[in-house]
This record gives C-alpha cells, structure tokens and sequence, in this order.
C-alpha cells in the first residue's frame, strides 16, 4: 500500500471514530430533516431549493469543527514532528487531513439524498436543479475543508483554527455586499469572491464552468499552501 493510502486509512479512521463526527452528523441530519419537512409541508412544492440553502449555511457552519483537528491536535501533542521526519511527501500527509475531512462531509450529503429520494416518490421534481445543488454541495465542501485544513495547519489550537475557517467562510459569503462601497474595476473582484454568489445559479439548474472553476481553483490553492506551510516547518 502507498503511503497516502496508509496515511488516509489512518486518518479515515480518526476521523469516523471522533465523538465531534458524531455530533456534528447528528445536527447536519436533525437540522436538515427539519427544514425538508417544514418546506415540504409548507411550500407543498417538489423541490430542494431552500434545503439546499440551508446545507449551504450547515457546512460553513460545521465544516471549521470537523477541520479543525487536522493539524492543530498534532502540532498540539508533539505528533506532527515525528509525521513529517517520516519518509513521507508533505503533500501525502496533506492530502489524507483532506480527503479524510472531506470523506464526512460526503457521507452527511449522501444520506440527504433521501430528500431526494421521497420528492421522487410521491411527486414530480425537476431532477436538473436537484442534480446542480448537490454538485454545487460538493464543490463548496471542497473548498470549505481545504480552506478549513489550511488554518489547521497554521495553528496548534483547534479552537483558533476553527474561529478562523469561520471568519474566513463568512467574509467570502458576504464578498459581494461589500462590492457596492468599492471602486471599479475592485467592486467586480470581490464580487467573483462571493460563495454564495458561485452557488446560487447550481441550484436553480444552470451550470456554468466559470462557477464550478472558482470553488476547484480555491480548493487547489489551500492545499498548495498547506503543503508549503508544512514544507516550511
């Protein structure tokens, strides 16, 4: 077995075995099976389209709890040292904290595909804008865990690199607000750094490669400088 796949075994089985996975998979699932059944029972109308606004608001949420241990619980106990002195690439180590990480956010978004699931059992939904939401849901996770496996990377308190992926995520959410105080040509600049700006048209069915290019292109350069962050260690 590579080392990477060692590494990620290890890691997939710290992360699945953590009481924080646990709690935060019981309030992703509670919160999103509320809001499913308010708007179900609310709207009567076949679609996803504010429950996937609201799992956009759980990962920015939760994603800084479920990233935050990556590096800071290591550098914390003495761990890291000893990993990287290890005959192992900076980018395999990084590499496993990520897929790991994202690996728990991936199986919260499967079984919300029960959602899915029951509006094509009793309904008539429009299967695009469903498909283009949870495309939109794995796109954004990337980003948020490699931006959130960035801080963990910097700072050997969990609590810091948590508050920080959070502050992080929320200035890019609201980006685009503060465009309308900014000059031209800058005002345009923070509004393509807007997350939800990138997301929205996924889940009203329209796809388009600019949208999909900002959260790959985001995810890329977190982890290029969590890997010079730990190459430079």
């Amino acid at each position: 077995m590579s080392a990477l796949g060692v590494l990620l075994k290890k890691e997939l089985h710290a992360t699945f075995t953590s009481p924080v996975a646990w709690a935060v998979g019981g309030v992703f699932l509670l919160v999103a099976g509320y809001t499913f059944s308010l708007s179900l029972f609310m709207t009567k109308v076949a679609n996803l389209t504010y429950v996937f606004h609201q799992l956009y608001i759980l990962l920015v949420l939760l994603v800084p709890v479920i990233t935050m241990r990556s590096f800071a619980e290591e550098r914390k106990a003495g761990t890291l040292e000893l990993l990287l002195t290890a005959p192992v690439r900076e980018i395999s180590v990084v590499l496993a904290k990520y897929l790991s990480s994202l690996a728990l956010v991936l199986v919260l978004l499967v079984a919300s595909t029960s959602y899915a699931a029951v509006l094509a059992l009793h309904g008539d939904p429009d299967l695009g804008p469903i498909a283009g939401g949870y495309l939109a849901l794995l796109l954004l996770a990337s980003l948020l865990v490699g931006v959130g496996t960035l801080w963990s990377s910097i700072t050997e308190n969990q609590v810091v690199a948590a508050s920080a992926s959070l502050g992080t995520f929320l200035m890019l959410w609201f980006a685009d607000s503060v465009a309308y105080i900014l000059p031209e040509p800058i005002d345009l600049f923070f509004v393509n750094l807007s997350l939800l700006g990138h997301f929205a048209p996924f889940v009203s069915g329209s796809v388009f490669l600019s949208d999909a290019g900002y959260y790959l292109t985001g995810t890329l350069l977190a982890l290029f400088l969590t890997t010079r962050a730990l190459a430079d260690r």
